[in-house]
Formats: C-alpha cells, structure tokens, sequence
C-alpha cells in the first residue's frame, strides 16, 4: 500500500510538471523505487508500476528537451548550442536521443504498448519502449516510401541504411549512430527489398559496407541476386575512433548479376584518399563519376541518395 502510495504521488507530480528538472526528478525517483521493488522481491505488477512512471517521465523530458534547447542560451551554431543545452541540462546525447524518440510514439500506440506489456505479464522497460518507437518510425517509413520503379537498370548504386547493434546505457541503441540522422533498416528487412527486380540479367551492383557491419552484408548482396567480384576502398583521411582501430576507411563492393565486366578497361586504384564531409554518412561525388565512366552505357539508379544527384540517374528510397 506504501508502494502504490508513491506510485500515485508520482503520477499526480508528472502530470503537473513543466520543467525537465522536475521531470527527471520524478524520472530517478521511480527508477529508484523500481529498483528497489525488485531487490525486495515485489511482484512484476509493483515494479511495472514503477517502470510506467519512468517511462513517462522520459516521455514527456522528450518533448520538453526541444523547446528546451531553443528558448535557452546564446544563440552559436546548432550543433554547439544542442551540446551546451544538453550540458546544462545534465542530460546526456543518447538520452537525448532516446527520450526524444519515445515522444514521438502516437500517443494511442504508446498507451497500448504499456497496457499490452503489462497484461502479458512481461516486464515494462525503457529499452522495450525505444524499441517500439523505432519499429513504428520503419514501419511508417515503410508505408510512405515510393513503389519501386518498373524499370530494369543494368547499374546499380546503394548506400543502404544500416542499422548498428553498438549499445549504451540500459541497452539502449547509441543516440550518435546512424538512426540518428535517417530511419535505420535490419539485415533481414534490407534482404526483403525486391531490388533482384530491378537489376538486368546482365548487371552490376556498387554497394557501400562499412568495416564494423561487413560480415552481415553477404546475405543482402545475395537476396539482391548479385556475387561479390571485387572491392574499392575509401581513404576518408580524417580518423573515426571505433572499438579496436581507428576505423578511417569504408568498402564500395563491386557485385554481379550475370556477366557486366567494365565498359572502360581503365583500373582505378583500389584504394581511394578523399577527405569526409561533415554531413553523415555522405559519399563523395567521385565514386558515382568512377562509376559512369566505368559503365558510361545502360540505365542508372542509386538507392537512398543523399543529396543531389546528376540527371541521368534515377533514384530510389529515403535518403
């Protein structure tokens, strides 16, 4: 009775706060409480209860952070007043992230996720939720994107969206990866893409891997009907810290359906130094002129483009 006093104070208090101090008050509180609950060996029901709380504390600091960030501060460039606010805020940028995405679950979606989880008797997270968030945010990009197009292309491009297994705290998919920036796809969802159907009998695929994620390209570039011929490695200068190296390099895979040997019998370096751009996950120009001049003949299209890209391609897919 203790427990549910609490619970119902908590709730009372987060529905009547309007700063993020109060709300991250509230949300340690719970969390607190429904860490002790568990070590006390109180019933799943007691520490969902608990685990609700947080939750929609880290709900509603979500949609506080925004308008946080925009009224507060000198006014620098956006990336450094985000990073200060957040300072300020005693708020980290996975938490950020994670806080933010979570506000943005339709509100009947997220009533339902928090009653579903709890009828089941299965145990309420923030990680469970954050994941929910992001198969809602696919699934409506799923939902929006273009059909593909009807054409047969014998030159195919793809920068895919891969989604990354790197955790943070609670388990939670790190906030500085590439969901982030642009909805993320799995192995098994990127395989599902008909993209078999868009290649030539004869036809040749350039696709970007990078190094942390190469082992799980093969079955996509196999569900797309192409075989790895041969690789370009791209020298992006600049260092980019991972967990064992530095890791300054990504690999443009060369793959085939058929037989589409080079047009143009010129062999380019296999390794390529080029200096990255500060936009994420951007390729240089280069790389699709390599292409064209490779395979000056037959229709063209890149998938996910970012940016802008000549006329005489097409193009496909979120960027």
């Amino acid at each position: 009775m203790h427990q549910l006093t609490h619970f119902n104070k908590a709730k009372q208090e987060l529905a009547i706060a309007t700063s993020i101090d109060e709300v991250k008050d509230i949300r340690d509180k719970a969390e607190a409480l429904r860490a002790y609950t568990k070590q006390a060996g109180e019933t799943l029901e007691m520490q969902n209860q608990c685990a609700e709380i947080k939750i929609r504390a880290e709900r509603r600091a979500g949609e506080l952070i925004p308008e946080q960030i925009e009224h507060g501060g000198d006014r620098k460039t956006e990336s450094s007043l985000h990073h200060e606010r957040l300072k300020d805020l005693d708020i980290s940028e996975s938490q950020s992230h994670r806080w933010q995405t979570i506000a943005k679950i339709p509100e009947e979606e997220f009533e339902k996720h928090i009653s579903e989880t709890m009828d089941k008797g299965e145990e309420l997270t923030s990680v469970g939720t954050y994941k929910k968030a992001q198969k809602l945010k696919r699934q409506k990009q799923k939902d929006e994107s273009p059909p593909l197009p009807s054409d047969k292309y014998r030159i195919i491009y793809a920068d895919v969206p891969w989604k990354y297994s790197d955790t943070c705290e609670d388990g939670a998919i790190q906030g500085k990866g590439a969901d982030k920036h642009y909805p993320v796809m799995s192995i098994q969802e990127l395989c599902e893409l008909p993209i078999i159907d868009l290649a030539d009998d004869n036809s040749v695929l350039f696709f970007w891997v990078t190094s942390p994620i190469l082992a799980e390209c093969w079955p996509v570039i196999e569900a797309w009907g192409f075989t790895y011929k041969a690789s370009f490695v791209w020298d992006k200068i600049k260092h980019n810290f991972g967990h064992y190296n530095s890791v300054r390099h990504e690999f443009l895979l060369v793959c085939t359906k058929g037989s589409c040997l080079p047009d143009n019998k010129k062999l380019y370096d296999s390794v390529i130094s080029l200096e990255k751009t500060k936009t994420h996950s951007e390729k240089p120009p280069f790389f699709r002129e390599l292409i064209d001049d490779l395979y000056p003949h037959g229709k063209r299209i890149e998938l996910f483009a970012r940016g802008e890209i000549p006329a005489h391609w097409d193009r496909w897919g979120n960027e």
